[in-house]
């Protein structure tokens, strides 16, 4: 049995790579959907039965979760794959599954508060200016900023914070297919500057909403202005899954240290940017 992490390509490595430094004894078993990524422009059914033939495979491969490392899914698949299909398919396995997505630990980590509380609204910051409160920059792909997931997940939560969501259509297939460090820059500081130009200065935080774009961070980091807080999504993960895991002991996971890499794509080595930030070359297994 194993730990599952699934993306639409190589974006979900960030998480993957966190999972594996915080339970280095655990089996983990990763897939990537490169034959259909990205899947930020992809309408919303295709994108829930994409993921659920994803999750599939992980669990008939030995994992018992899977964690969705693809913000898309997450905002657009995981609660109609944990209310519709999970529950028989677990009964079909003979044994406990269940699929976690990230967006929930990105929120708690942005607010600073538990998914379960939920602010009591006294309308006292209803018409002040956006100046005088603390802004939050998301950039993700098209599909998540048009779900509102996290204008509507941290507005439940902290009123004092206003949400800015920033699409960068394209940037995920950039960073999929290994597009150089220059081209890369040019298209972060494109967007860095259109979210600044709309919210009129830059964030005082920002979301890499896009597992894609972790890889990227220091790209993101060098066109933000010092000082602004680029929150750690794969770390926010790590320590939800943990204290999950803790509460829910029921699953099996593995203890061998097995690290599996497959994909839907063409198997082989992936490019120099992910072994560049993978720390060494990295080969896929056909799924």
């Amino acid at each position: 049995m194993a730990i599952g992490v699934f993306d639409s390509g190589v974006g979900g490595l960030t998480v993957h790579r966190e999972l594996v430094s915080r339970f280095p004894e655990r089996d983990f078993i990763y897939l990537g959907d490169q034959a259909h990524a990205p899947y930020g422009g992809r309408d919303g059914e295709d994108i829930v039965n994409l993921t659920r033939a994803g999750c599939e495979t992980l669990f008939r491969a030995g994992a018992s979760v899977v964690v969705l490392a693809c913000n898309t899914a997450s905002a657009i698949a995981l609660r109609r794959l944990q209310q519709t299909w999970i529950p028989a398919f677990s009964k079909e396995m003979g044994r406990p599954l269940n699929v976690l997505g990230i967006i929930v630990p990105t929120i708690e980590a942005a607010t600073g508060l538990p998914w379960s509380y939920e602010a009591e609204r006294d309308g006292r910051l209803e018409g002040h200016k956006k100046e005088s409160i603390d802004i939050t920059g998301v950039f993700c792909t098209a599909a998540t900023a048009m779900s509102r997931v996290y204008e509507i997940e941290i507005d439940k939560r902290r009123e004092d914070l206003a949400v800015f969501t920033e699409a960068c259509p394209g940037l995920a297939g950039l960073i999929e297919l290994g597009a150089p460090e220059d081209e890369l820059r040019v298209v972060v500081r494109d967007h860095v500057d259109a979210l600044r130009r709309r919210i009129g200065r830059h964030p005082d935080k920002a979301i890499l909403g896009c597992t894609h774009y972790e890889i990227v961070a220091d790209l993101f980091a060098e066109a933000l202005p010092e000082g602004v807080q680029v929150i750690s999504q794969p770390k926010a993960v790590a320590d939800a899954l943990e204290r999950y895991f803790e509460r829910h002991p029921e699953y099996e996971l593995g203890h061998s240290g097995r690290r599996d890499f497959l994909t839907t794509g063409q198997p082989g080595p992936q490019s120099d940017l992910i072994a560049q930030f993978w720390g060494a070359p990295l080969s896929f297994s056909a799924a």
